[in-house]
């Protein structure tokens, strides 16, 4: 396939690297000037556990293309969309006109209604997943992450099309595995207040690599908290026992196993580490909070902790 990373932020730039190294030719969109601030190559610095589950390094100097402009007629087969998901409009309005006959891998965090989202997008041209990587680009220019062996898909009912299951195949061929789930829309919202109940925590110790087992108990406390907010906004959680469960079982079963995955399994780890937005992660507990009171939920640990994530966001 020919593909297109809009934005060169961690996400795009991880899993560009990946698809490249499995055959496909990759560009990455940027905004006009950007191109020559960013140089010919990304410097990595990579823990790539798709085939190791300790994870595998690769440190290298990867060269990349660049452009500065997207015509309709251009003939990518696939545009990857992932930015923070305060900016996700923006990204889809000027993206909108410009689609062509790509399909649209939305790749994102999400708090808005999806179809709301993607209003601008051709909707029989879209195709819903989340990416399973992080890290972050370092002073020094060297983006440092960790490449997940899993990745999730989904859909907003029904089954896959055929774009989309051609999506899921390029992935599956670049080595990773799958997980699908047919009420995308409501595993965005519950993936959404399970970030925001973590970052109660996060922000104050600056790091999640840093939860301890009882900060990670009052963090998993917060998320609890916060799940009557999903059900509120018409989520049906019975349909997403398997991924609350980390959440749902026993305080005194989870918070140690949690905390020590975050703080010392290397591939969770680096991600924790490294993870460069903290105005992201603000961003994301205020619009929870302001959702919450929106809908008359009380959310008393996400209050409490309103004083770390209340400084007002610059785009």
């Amino acid at each position: 396939m020919k593909i297109l990373m809009f934005g060169r932020g961690v996400i795009g730039a991880v899993y560009g690297w990946a698809l490249e190294q499995a055959g496909h030719h990759v560009e990455f969109y940027v905004r006009p000037g950007r191109a020559a601030a960013y140089g010919d190559a990304i410097d990595l610095d990579l823990l790539d556990a798709r085939r190791r589950p300790w994870g595998k390094r690769v440190a290298e100097r990867w060269p990349v293309r660049y452009r500065e402009s997207l015509e309709p007629d251009h003939d990518f087969d696939l545009i990857v969309l992932s930015v923070q998901h305060y900016s996700f409009a923006e990204a889809a309005a000027f993206l909108g006109p410009r689609v062509g006959r790509a399909t649209v891998l939305v790749f994102n965090n999400l708090w808005v209604e999806p179809l709301a989202a993607t209003a601008h997008l051709p909707a029989d041209q879209v195709a819903w997943g989340f990416p399973g990587a992080g890290g972050g680009f370092g002073d020094d220019g060297v983006l440092r992450g960790s490449l997940l062996p899993v990745v999730t898909f989904g859909t907003l009912g029904g089954a896959p099309t055929e774009r989309e299951r051609a999506v899921r195949q390029m992935f599956r061929e670049a080595g990773f595995r799958l997980r699908e789930n047919r009420d995308f829309r409501g595993w965005l919202s519950i993936h959404f207040v399970q970030n925001a109940g973590l970052h109660t925590q996060s922000l104050k110790l600056g790091s999640l690599s840093k939860l301890t087992t009882s900060t990670m108990r009052e963090a998993i406390l917060a998320i609890r908290e916060l799940l009557p907010l999903v059900e509120a906004r018409g989520v049906d959680l019975r349909r997403h026992r398997g991924d609350l469960l980390p959440f749902t079982a026993p305080v005194w079963l989870a918070a140690p196993a949690l905390a020590w995955l975050f703080g010392h399994f290397p591939p969770m780890r680096v991600v924790m580490e490294a993870h460069a937005n903290p105005e992201e992660l603000r961003a994301v507990c205020r619009d929870t909070l302001a959702e919450a009171r929106r809908l008359n939920v009380e959310v008393p640990r996400l209050e409490a902790a309103e004083s770390y994530f209340a400084k007002e966001r610059t785009i």
